[in-house]
């Protein structure tokens, strides 16, 4: 029994570890620093209002496009990681925003989202990406306001 435990658990951390190595691991993967400022920049250079709201930015010069508005930024009780903003810029199927019609936001399971990877540079994506994380407010998960009752 002590073995059978101790096979167990070499396997458990062998399998575990394994996921952080190998060559699809994102281990040790990092964009440059980026800038908010130039960030904001290229938010608009790429008409991303055209589909995406922020609050305090108002869209200049975008394709009008009513019917969909992903909104980026503000209050959220999940944190907005670095890897998955790339991710959502690099790969926009790989996660469909939650809250929006399915027919809104893809096509036979494919984002809208036009595909930048040919156009946008590395700086404009670690610029951008900065700007995004930097415009997230994380907040406490509201916890459930329990009320105390009397027995009789």
């Amino acid at each position: 029994m002590k073995y059978l435990l101790l096979s167990m658990l070499t396997a458990a951390v062998l399998t575990l570890s394994g996921c952080e190595s190998g060559v699809d691991s994102p281990s040790g993967f990092s964009l440059p620093e980026g800038d908010a400022v130039r960030g904001q920049s290229v938010l608009v250079k790429y008409q991303c209002l055209s589909c995406h709201q922020m609050e305090g930015i108002t869209p200049t010069d975008v394709v009008d496009n009513p019917e969909l508005s992903v909104k980026l930024g503000g209050k959220t009780s999940g944190i907005k990681t670095y890897a998955e903003l790339v991710t959502s810029v690099i790969n926009p199927s790989h996660k469909i925003a939650k809250g929006y019609p399915k027919s809104t936001l893809q096509v036979d399971g494919v984002s809208k989202m036009k595909n930048y990877n040919d156009v946008m540079t590395v700086g404009e994506l670690s610029d951008l990406v900065f700007f995004l994380q930097s415009s997230y407010e994380l907040t406490p998960y509201p916890r459930t306001q329990y009320r105390y009752y009397e027995t009789l």
